[in-house]
């Protein structure tokens, strides 16, 4: 008997012991399943919200460094051909690079167009905004850096500097409007709305861009662009007339997000006559 009881025991504290083991490892596998759903949400948020901006932010440094030196060292004497090709070339190389990652943007006032249609969500509208401004600043802040004093005065810093009297400003809204219209038209239809979306794309803005600058270079300085406005503005401190190059293209965008939402869009994006 006293066997059999002294028995009983050790079974009885080795099934204790067992079943502790067995807690403590299932324990172990739950911090583990915690620890992977951490991780996969944090990259989750990551591919969401984070590596969209600071892709946004390098674009549109690469595109407002090149643009700005292609004024700068615009000494040939080309006119607006040399600015034209490289803001056109630069801007459509970014985009095919990085357009899959954040849409390819780099452009305030196509993310207000494209948000607009949906195919920005608002919650990064701002934040896209503010890394465009950024990679202006410092796109921009390198090209002087390398650019020759002389040049980089005579230049504005690549700022936009065509408007000098009151009697411009008309005419410089107008064609401001027009061409940012002409551009975001393009982004919206060529990359976001699914009937005319084209792999195309990205030659196609770059060629707009391209196009706008030829037209409108001598009316506004053709920016449409409010960070390639922003960025020269900063690291040159020049601000005469900055003003329009804020409000004609927004206007403009917000032309294009409308048109395509009420007329021109696909069953997904218009709102009209589904």
């Amino acid at each position: 008997m006293p066997e059999s009881k002294s028995q009983s025991k050790t079974e009885l504290c080795d099934l204790t012991i067992t079943m502790a083991q067995a807690e403590s490892e299932s324990q172990g596998e739950s911090r583990k399943e915690k620890a992977v759903v951490g991780s996969s949400r944090g990259a989750a948020l990551f591919l969401r919200y984070i590596q969209p901006c600071l892709a946004e932010l390098l674009g549109s440094t690469l595109f407002i460094f090149t643009g700005c030196l292609s004024v700068v060292e615009n000494v040939e004497g080309t006119g607006r051909l040399q600015p034209a090709l490289a803001h056109g070339l630069a801007l459509g190389i970014v985009i095919a690079v990085l357009g899959e990652i954040s849409g390819g943007h780099f452009n305030p006032a196509v993310s207000v167009s494209v948000c607009i249609i949906g195919g920005l969500k608002v919650v990064l509208l701002v934040p896209y905004i503010l890394s465009q401004m950024c990679g202006g600043m410092i796109g921009a802040s390198l090209a002087k850096v390398i650019s020759p004093v002389e040049s980089y005065h005579n230049a504005s810093g690549g700022a936009f500097a065509v408007v000098q009297s009151e009697g411009q400003v008309g005419p410089a809204i107008v064609a401001e409007v027009v061409m940012t219209l002409f551009l975001t038209l393009v982004v919206c239809m060529g990359a976001v709305n699914g009937r005319t979306r084209s792999l195309l794309a990205p030659l196609c803005i770059g060629l707009t861009v391209s196009a706008d600058i030829l037209a409108g270079g001598a009316i506004s300085g053709a920016c449409m662009n409010p960070a390639r406005a922003f960025g020269p503005a900063v690291a040159a401190d020049y601000w005469s007339y900055h003003w329009i190059y804020w409000v004609a293209p927004m206007i403009g965008a917000i032309i294009t997000g409308s048109l395509i939402r009420l007329l021109l869009g696909d069953e997904k994006v218009r709102v009209l006559l589904k």
